[in-house]
């Protein structure tokens, strides 16, 4: 957007400079499929949508960006309604996971397309081109087309495009999600530095744990179409409320009745916890906080230890991740020494103890 496409759109808002962010109720209905989840954000936030395929995030993106249309609820970018408003009419930045740079043009002409959809002469559009270009570290590689460029490059490149028509909304789909590891951790730190900088809304996709952790200022968690948590990061990474988020953080989650230190597991035995509740609620450990004997320990206090067996063994990081049925399902980490000593296979009865001062509970 060129600054008289700015000042054009701020007068139509009727609200002065834009500075209210995102106010939007999105109803889509597909087939059997309806997503109806309420979204707002102020400037300068950035909010990732979570949620497992099918959930409705790509879905809600597209409503935003104007490609999908709401069947209910209102759409709303620094007070004005957009639900009306044609897509290429809408101040939203769009990059997408294959970042669909036009591969017959230079990164800076395909910088330059978006200045020039919105009125900007040629000289005008590659000047502003040649700046974000700058700006992104790639100055030096104005001239390369996309199929010359590095996976990161391109990423920047399709940020690039996208900026330079100054959006008051940027859409990110899975943005990281084409990178190889060792390029993914580099481009995520610049990411996050460029975001940083982005005085609008940025609303994220992505199905990566870490990459909503450090990009996001707020995660926004879609399960069948619904908002089922939102929050900081670090609040929801301690406090998962369904199965698929203490997945995604790697908790051990369980819903029972709270009375005082005690969480009566639904189905299942007593937890104690470090934590003095009463009611229904939410009781949750990391796997760390697991230990496995093959034999009962005995030392070992009657609570929190529940006879189990191996269901399956893979590799985590550096460490053994087992996962355990019987008294308690659950999930272990240990070291890949002490898996061998134990000599954990799937069908190996253990005895699984899990430390109370780790274990925490909170209402449901």
């Amino acid at each position: 957007m060129t600054s008289t496409d700015a000042t054009t759109y701020e007068t139509t808002a009727g609200r002065g400079p834009a500075t209210e962010g995102l106010d939007a109720r999105l109803v889509v209905e597909r087939d059997a499929f309806r997503l109806d989840v309420a979204l707002t954000a102020a400037p300068g936030e950035v909010v990732a949508l979570l949620g497992p395929n099918g959930a409705g995030k790509t879905t809600a993106l597209r409503a935003l960006a104007g490609l999908a249309p709401l069947h209910g609820g209102h759409l709303r970018l620094d007070g004005a309604e957009l639900d009306r408003t044609p897509p290429e009419a809408r101040p939203v930045g769009v990059v997408f996971q294959d970042y669909l740079l036009f591969p017959h043009l230079t990164a800076l002409d395909n910088v330059a397309f978006g200045p020039r959809c919105h009125g900007a002469a040629k000289a005008e559009a590659r000047a502003q081109a040649a700046v974000w270009l700058a700006r992104m570290g790639l100055a030096d590689h104005a001239g390369t087309k996309p199929r010359k460029l590095s996976g990161g490059q391109a990423q920047r490149v399709a940020l690039a495009r996208a900026l330079a028509t100054r959006p008051r909304l940027l859409l990110l789909d899975e943005p990281l999600a084409a990178l190889d590891a060792r390029t993914r951790l580099d481009v995520r730190t610049q990411l996050r530095r460029h975001l940083a900088e982005f005085e609008a809304v940025a609303v994220l996709v992505t199905h990566d744990p870490l990459d909503a952790m450090v990009l996001a200022d707020r995660l926004v968690v879609i399960e069948d179409g619904r908002i089922v948590q939102e929050g900081a990061p670090g609040d929801i990474a301690r406090r998962p409320r369904t199965d698929y988020i203490a997945h995604l953080v790697g908790l051990n989650l369980y819903r029972g009745q709270a009375e005082g230190r005690a969480v009566h597991v639904d189905g299942g035995p007593l937890i104690t916890t470090t934590d003095t509740v009463t009611g229904p609620a939410f009781v949750a450990f990391p796997p760390s906080a697991v230990t496995l004997h093959r034999d009962r320990p005995a030392a070992a206090d009657a609570g929190n230890l529940w006879p189990c067996e191996v269901a399956g063994l893979e590799t985590h990081g550096d460490r053994i991740r087992a996962e355990l049925t019987g008294g308690l399902p659950l999930v272990a980490d240990l070291a890949t020494v002490a898996a061998a000593e134990l000599g954990l296979h799937p069908g190996a009865t253990v005895w699984a103890a899990v430390d109370a001062a780790r274990t925490h509970a909170y209402l449901a």
